[in-house]
């Protein structure tokens, strides 16, 4: 995606609180997520924006916060990390952060030795198991196949959730919906209406929070049924 360093911010006059998937959203996608990178541009109109909001602006990702950082270096915005499961509530400030749970690191060891091989990465991500399939789509089936086999060995509270190039296992209480709700909670999100950018399925919550609350919810290059008020 292509941003013009010159490019202003327009947004309509309001108050308004704006929240941003990551992969799929600001940035295309890749085989591996380290495999993307963020232009000038892109972190100039970031700047740019969160100034034009007051603080308003946050990362709703499915990604670490400690990954966003490293993706986004230097910026350190209010961000929500593995789907709600971390949280730095002020930017540059301290990360609430999520441990990997044993039964999850030895699941994530089991499909790795099946599916490791075949250009399929699998991503330990605290209490999330990502397996990503872009690289072989052809083995999204058997990757979705073996993370919903899982459950049944997991302690209750885990769910499937599978995007459009690979499958993640996640707690129950991993939701942007949730994580969006806390951010309205506190300054400088409180009394602004909503607007939400993403792009998959893991977005959908996210979507049913701000069109709750009377927000905009907008998802990028859909692809099946949205509860988006707006699609691009």
């Amino acid at each position: 995606m292509n941003y013009q360093a010159e490019l202003k911010p327009r947004l309509p006059e309001g108050r308004w609180a704006l929240f941003l998937d990551i992969d799929g959203t600001l940035l295309e996608h890749a085989a591996h997520p380290d495999a993307v990178s963020v232009s000038k541009e892109l972190r100039f109109l970031l700047q740019a924006i969160e100034r034009r909001l007051d603080g308003a602006l946050a990362f709703i990702t499915g990604r670490s916060v400690a990954a966003v950082d490293r993706l986004f270096e230097p910026l350190k915005l209010r961000t929500a990390g593995l789907y709600g499961l971390e949280h730095r509530l002020v930017p540059g400030g301290p990360v609430e952060a999520a441990d990997e749970p044993a039964d999850m690191a030895a699941l994530a060891d089991e499909i790795e030795l099946e599916l490791a091989s075949q250009a399929v990465y699998v991503e330990r991500k605290g209490p999330v198991l990502a397996v990503h399939t872009r690289a072989a789509p052809h083995l999204l089936a058997r990757a979705t196949e073996l993370v919903e086999a899982a459950l049944t060995r997991l302690p209750k509270g885990y769910r499937v959730i599978a995007g459009n190039a690979g499958v993640e296992l996640m707690p129950l209480d991993a939701a942007k919906g949730a994580a969006i709700r806390r951010f309205l909670q506190l300054d400088p999100f409180t009394g602004r209406r909503p607007v939400f950018l993403g792009d998959d399925t893991s977005d959908e919550n996210g979507f049913d929070t701000v069109n709750a609350v009377g927000g905009i919810s907008i998802r990028v290059k859909p692809q099946g049924p949205t509860a988006t008020s707006a699609m691009t």
